[in-house]
């Protein structure tokens, strides 16, 4: 009778929104960069999926696209996997897995950091990848999404 009664309070807490997560960490942001000799001002959410995905591998104006990642725990990632590839970051993962056991492609680089995906992007003339709304873009260029 008590295990009863103890999933009736959790439904009904649940269901208020008591185990939600703080607005704040609903949402989380994150910005698209590039090098910052890239002309592009924008890129659609298709061409920045495929870009990640590595299905289109040059950008418009020739240079080889060079994506980078983050972390696969990130948060950011999570947000930018789910609004972008419309998938889970674990999808996301199963996809490369698929991929390299057919020997077809490597996923891009994970790095740990906002710092790291900035670095990777500065130092590649056809680096793409996403950092936190927060981060500093330093040596990089923010560019728009379009749908």
């Amino acid at each position: 009778m008590k295990i009863k009664r103890f999933m009736i309070l959790a439904c009904a807490l649940a269901a208020m929104g008591f185990f939600s997560m703080p607005a704040q960490a609903q949402e989380i942001g994150y910005r698209v960069i590039v090098h910052p000799d890239n002309p592009a001002s924008s890129i659609s959410k298709n061409d920045l999926s495929r870009f990640l995905l590595k299905k289109k591998k040059r950008w418009d104006h020739g240079v080889p696209v060079d994506p980078v990642d983050l972390d696969s725990k990130s948060a950011v990632r999570a947000t930018f996997t789910k609004d972008v590839h419309g998938r889970s970051v674990s999808s996301i993962k199963n996809f490369w897995q698929r991929q390299i056991f057919s020997g077809r492609e490597v996923p891009p680089p994970e790095v740990a950091s906002d710092a790291a995906v900035i670095a990777h992007v500065q130092s590649n003339p056809g680096g793409i990848g996403y950092v936190s709304a927060s981060a500093q873009l330093d040596g990089v260029k923010e560019i728009a999404i379009s749908n």
